[in-house]
């Protein structure tokens, strides 16, 4: 077997950027990039990376994690649109490809309903389906009631389809986009430019990836040493890294400052639709039911899953708007618009646990109740300036600086690195052929809230 080449390896760590990959398994991969390529490491980045990749699927021995590698993937039309195929003329066989994408769908549905006499949006069986004389107006004399109402009930299924799979991709994206940043977004082409580079993003979006641990203190950082030594590496070549591409998931003022402004302003312009998209998912859970403002702890009826996946995304990408803002000298922009933080919804159990053990709410989830909603101040409808968030801070004593509410958060220090557990609702199993039985057989799942589990 020959063995792979280097572009076979970058092409396969840039595939990562849309898995969930153990950081373990990236590691390994980057030592067979720099082996494919003959680089001769720095001794502090071969060691880091050889304590990481002992523990890859490829050298521990059961060769297998029961954790999925990669988001979940919304289910496409792929079927309605074979059925559309049979039953419209105008609708040709398309690739499975298609049913993923929503622009092609809609159109197979507007096209199909010119055949039929019906408008995109006609939903209404009622009052919107063709009677015998409106068929016969529309020319489509010769197709039977039965195969009129077939083509109509379809169409109207396709859209509540279409619906439903965009939906669920804004959710993967916001999934991926909270925890990773806009590493999934990077293109291939920017991705490869630097081979440190592109190993320094691919490692820090692993370790972002990681699901949450059940536990009532702080969660893993992601910057540990294995990052901190790829980093290094970056900062001791600089004129070759691509900094650019960096940004997009390590916004430190080190990385920003080496960045041109041409490319911080198309970040930022690419952080602030993220923003508003994610603000959008954020409202339609709260015209659902809003949650419990004043404790963010979850009842019955809450969208949570929805809810703390928007929250993180919106975080992240408010974390990514505030750093741009910071570099680019724009900071006065915060003394007429400044949304505050999103706290993610907590289970039940969790709270007892935080309160069992002398702790409470958190001093930021006071300071969210008082500040307007996101999407009201994106939208212009209720004023939120800095002075406003930072008076919010003051009344419950929070910085505002140091909590990232009214500044970029600091660059975080290293910390060790620690294999990644095999989880089962958050819950670490030591071996993964036996989380794999526990997960198929439900245990825990009926000892945490949705909220809790639906985070990871």
């Amino acid at each position: 077997m020959l063995s792979p080449t280097v572009g076979d390896l970058l092409r396969d760590l840039h595939a990562s950027l849309t898995l969930r990959k153990r950081p373990e398994d990236v590691a390994q991969l980057i030592q067979d990039l720099h082996a494919a390529q003959g680089t001769v490491l720095d001794p502090a980045t071969e060691a880091a990376l050889a304590k990481a990749a002992e523990h890859s699927l490829r050298h521990v021995w059961h060769g297998y994690t029961s954790m999925a590698e990669e988001f979940t993937r919304p289910i496409g039309a792929q079927r309605q649109l074979a059925r559309a195929a049979a039953l419209f003329t105008s609708v040709p066989e398309l690739p499975q490809s298609a049913g993923e994408d929503p622009a092609l769908i809609e159109a197979v549905i507007r096209r199909a309903g010119e055949e039929i006499g019906r408008s995109y949006g006609q939903h209404n069986t009622g009052h919107d389906r063709l009677d015998r004389t409106g068929r016969a107006a529309a020319g489509l004399g010769e197709i039977s009631k039965r195969q009129y109402n077939k083509r109509f009930r379809l169409l109207r299924r396709m859209e509540a389809k279409l619906a439903r799979l965009v939906h669920e991709q804004h959710l993967r994206e916001a999934a991926m986009t909270g925890k990773g940043a806009f590493a999934h977004a990077l293109p291939f082409e920017l991705f490869a430019t630097d081979i440190d580079s592109a190993a320094f993003i691919a490692y820090l979006t692993a370790r972002g990836y990681m699901r949450s641990v059940f536990t009532n203190g702080r969660q893993r950082q992601v910057y540990d040493e294995v990052a901190e030594a790829l980093f290094q590496r970056l900062r001791d070549a600089p004129e070759r890294t691509c900094w650019y591409a960096v940004a997009h998931t390590y916004p430190t003022a080190e990385v920003l400052a080496r960045v041109s402004d041409r490319d911080l302003t198309r970040l930022l312009a690419r952080w602030n639709r993220c923003l508003h998209q994610t603000a959008g998912l954020l409202e339609e859970v709260w015209e659902r039911q809003p949650p419990a403002r004043h404790t963010m702890i979850v009842r019955r009826g809450d969208d949570s899953s929805t809810w703390n996946l928007a929250a993180q995304a919106w975080n992240t990408a408010r974390a990514h708007w505030l750093a741009l803002l910071t570099e680019l000298g724009q900071e006065e922009i915060l003394d007429r618009v400044c949304p505050g933080k999103v706290p993610r919804l907590m289970a039940g159990d969790v709270a007892y646990w935080h309160r069992a053990g002398g702790g409470g709410l958190h001093p930021d989830t006071a300071v969210w109740a008082e500040l307007p909603l996101p999407w009201e101040v994106l939208r212009g409808e209720r004023a939120c300036p800095r002075s406003r968030v930072e008076a919010a801070c003051a009344r419950h004593g929070v910085d505002p600086v140091a909590g990232a509410w009214t500044a970029p958060r600091p660059a975080a220090e290293a910390v060790s690195f620690r294999r990644t557990p095999e989880l089962v609702h958050g819950v670490a199993v030591a071996d993964p052929l036996m989380a794999g039985v526990l997960r198929s057989a439900g245990v825990f799942s009926g000892k945490r809230n949705r909220a809790a589990q639906e985070e990871q």
